[in-house]
This record gives structure tokens, C-alpha cells and sequence, in this order.
């Protein structure tokens, strides 16, 4: 997940903008509909002012009288057949009740004297077969009236803006997509550089940031390949003039008179030599670039390379390791790291035994001595070693997890009642 977080942050902003839109837009649409309809709703007064004068208090007043003041206002009054039809299928957009109030002109013997009439109205309003209709009730009468100007609420203007804005989001999130598959295709480059292809190209046409880093790194790179063919070229020229000095000098050992000056320069030839094959391992572990010498090798025929490697006598080594249990391992330098810990299992310990095992798919090595007296990490440093003493040049442990490094795997130690174990996990 974290390998892909730039683009699940453009995903998230994009899906939390459309949410965010879409409730913007519906409450306006909600908002606006209610507005529209409320727009209409506010005819009824003329309506109802209109439909108050055909009353039967109203004398002055008939049905064509009605109409006609209807008709003025663009109303048309109902078929009273259709007001059932249209109260059941039709849809209830807005309804209010009211009262009116009407001041009457009553004679008596006495004389004139003026009376207030209360009068409930009921008014609703509805659609139906994209027609507005006006439904007004009262005790002594009740009608239905259209509204031949008015028409329904239209969602097209708004749906129209939402998937324009919906458009607009969606080619602004292709095009963001767009410019990170450059980037995208530049972090496989890196990752391929990184596992050992030196060849790879980052070099990438255009002006824009991610170009500039691209073109950045391939002036990097060429710079570090340098550096490396001048590391890996040096070192092997040296090594090579050294073997030369230390192969004549060795020669040269065998024509001293006495035994003890031929044992001594011998013993200082062959460190010298041992020390320049330990630097040549170490220069191809840490140059090595190509994986497809790594191979599926059973581990117990690794370890008996390693033992015939070490030259060792019967009874060192207790190897106990299934001989179905297989690894995918440079065999060659697997086996130095074998043979090295076997190497250091017998050096540093009394009895001079070493025992391999399997523990939880982990190889551990085995064998008695004290606990080292600083962590790990001291160990593996390059020319570092507890005891000057030992014939050794503090490179063992250092070219083991060199070597282990490449398999992606690490050293690790453990202390239990007086056993040194060293695992490869």
C-alpha cells in the first residue's frame, strides 16, 4: 500500500470531491425545487381571492363570471369527473389551510348592521401528467383549477451542471494519473538499477519536474558507474600486482638456509596471500550485479563444500540438516560464508566442534565457548576481532554478512548455557 500512496491520495481527494459535489448538488436541487414550487404555491391567493367571489354569499357573481376571471390569469377551471382521478394519481406538492374573513351587510327590523363571516379554505396544490392544479375546499364548496402557465420543476439544469462538474473532475483525475506514469515508470527504473541492472536508463524527455529528476538521476548514475568501473578496475590491479610480489616471494622463501626463516617468511607470504583472497571476495560480493548464477542448491550440499572447502578432519563438523531442504544461493560464495563460520565455530571454541542445524527454517552453527563480549555488530566490522592474537584478519564475519546481505538474509546471534549460536535468518 505504501508503494502506491501518491495515487491512493489522488484517489481519495477525487472520491471525497464527488461525495463533497454530490451532496452540494443535491441540496441545491432539493433547495431549488422547493423554491420553484413555492413560486407557484404563491398563485393561490390569487385563486383563492378569485374563487371567494363565486360563493354563494356572492350573489353578483356565476360560473361564467368565474371563468372568465380565471381566464385572465391564465386559470382553467376542472372538469368536476377528473377531480377524483387527479386526487388519487396525481402528486401532492404543497398543501395550506386557512381561514377567510368576509364582512356581510345584514338587515333586520331594526336596520342594517354589519357581520364577519369566517370561512376555512383548504388549498392544495398538485401535479399531474406534467400539469399544475390548484385543489380548493371549503364547507360550501370545493373546486379544482389548472394552471395553464405553469409547468413542472425541471432537474435538467441542474443534472446538467453536476455532470459537467462530474467531467471536468474526471478528466482532471485522467490527466494526474498521466503525469505520474512517468513516475511511476521512473520508481520500477530505480528498483531495477537497485537489484543490479547498471545499464538501465532514467534519461526522459520534458521540462517538468518529474523529467528534471529523471534526467537528474541518469547524470547520477553514470557518475556512480563510473566510480564503481574505477573501484572494481583499481582493486584488481592492485590485487594483481601484490599476487605476483607474494608468489615470487614465496619462491623465494624455499632458497633460505634455515628451516626457521623459511616458516617465518612462509607464514607472512601466506597471510599476505590469504589477505588478497579475502579482498577479492569481498570486491566481487560487494560489486556483484548478476543474480542469474543463483541457483536452487540442496543445503547439505552446500555445507560439504564448505567442509571439503575448510579441509577439515572427520568429527569438526555434526551436520544435522534434512537433505530435502533447498535454497536458491550463489553456491560459490554461500559456501565461503558456510566455511567461514565453520572457520570461526572451531577457532573459538574449547573442544574445536561445530554442529549445523535447521531451526525454524533458519541455519544455526553451533558450538561451546564463552559469550562475546560486545553485540554482533562489532564483529562484522571490517578488521575488527576480540582477541588480536588469532591468526586471523577480522574479515571472516564481515565477508559472512557481506555474503548473507546479497541472499537477503542477516547474521544473527544467540547465547544459551554456554553455547554460541550464529544463525542465518
Amino acid at each position: 500500500m505504501q508503494r502506491h500512496a501518491v495515487l491512493i491520495t489522488v484517489l481519495f481527494a477525487l472520491v471525497v470531491s464527488l461525495i463533497s459535489i454530490s451532496i452540494v448538488f443535491w441540496e441545491f436541487y432539493k433547495l431549488n425545487k422547493e423554491q420553484y414550487i413555492n413560486h407557484i404555491f404563491a398563485k393561490h391567493a390569487i385563486v383563492t381571492q378569485i374563487f371567494k367571489q363565486h360563493q354563494p354569499q356572492h350573489q353578483n357573481t356565476s360560473t361564467v363570471m368565474l371563468e372568465a376571471n380565471l381566464a385572465v390569469y391564465k386559470f382553467t377551471i376542472v372538469d368536476k369527473l377528473k377531480i377524483q382521478e387527479i386526487y388519487k394519481n396525481g402528486k401532492l406538492l404543497k398543501q395550506k389551510g386557512s381561514k377567510s374573513v368576509d364582512n356581510q351587510l345584514m338587515m333586520t327590523p331594526k336596520g342594517f348592521y354589519t357581520k364577519q363571516v369566517v370561512t376555512n379554505l383548504h388549498i392544495s396544490m398538485y401535479e399531474y401528467k406534467k400539469r399544475i392544479y390548484f385543489y380548493i375546499h371549503t364547507p360550501n364548496g370545493s373546486a379544482l383549477i389548472q394552471d395553464d402557465e405553469s409547468i413542472p420543476y425541471k432537474y435538467f439544469s441542474v443534472l446538467y451542471t453536476y455532470a459537467t462538474v462530474l467531467l471536468i473532475l474526471s478528466i482532471s483525475f485522467v490527466l494526474i494519473l498521466k503525469k505520474l506514469q512517468p513516475l511511476i515508470r521512473l520508481r520500477r527504473k530505480i528498483a531495477v538499477y537497485g537489484n543490479g541492472n547498471m545499464n538501465i536508463s532514467f534519461k526522459m524527455n520534458g521540462e517538468d519536474e518529474i523529467a528534471s529528476i529523471a534526467n537528474e538521476l541518469e547524470a547520477t548514475k553514470i557518475k556512480i558507474n563510473d566510480l564503481l568501473e574505477s573501484r572494481t578496475l583499481f582493486l584488481r590491479n592492485i590485487m594483481h600486482e601484490l599476487k605476483t610480489p607474494i608468489t615470487k616471494g614465496t619462491i623465494a622463501t624455499q632458497m633460505l638456509k634455515t628451516d626457521k626463516q623459511r616458516d617465518r617468511f612462509g607464514s607472512i607470504f601466506g597471510r599476505l596471500e590469504s589477505l588478497v583472497n579475502e579482498f577479492a571476495l569481498i570486491e566481487e560480493v560487494t560489486s556483484l550485479s548478476d543474480k542469474t548464477d543463483f541457483k536452487e542448491y540442496r543445503i547439505v550440499d552446500i555445507i560439504d563444500g564448505a567442509i571439503d572447502m575448510a579441509m577439515l578432519d572427520d568429527g569438526k563438523v555434526e551436520v544435522m540438516v534434512d537433505s530435502n531442504i533447498k535454497i536458491n544461493a550463489n553456491y560459490r560464495l554461500y559456501t565461503t560464508a558456510i566455511k567461514n563460520m565453520i572457520d570461526n565455530g572451531i577457532k573459538y571454541s574449547p573442544d574445536a566442534k561445530v554442529s549445523i542445524k535447521m531451526i525454524n527454517d533458519e541455519l544455526s552453527f553451533e558450538s561451546k565457548g564463552e559469550c562475546l563480549k560486545y553485540p554482533l555488530e562489532f564483529y562484522i566490522e571490517p578488521f575488527t576481532k576480540e582477541n588480536p592474537s588469532k591468526n586471523s584478519f577480522g574479515l571472516g564475519l564481515y565477508l559472512v554478512d557481506s555474503i548473507l546481505k546479497v541472499h537477503k538474509k542477516v547474521l544473527a546471534h544467540e547465547y544459551d548455557n554456554g553455547i554460541n549460536r550464529f544463525i542465518f535468518a
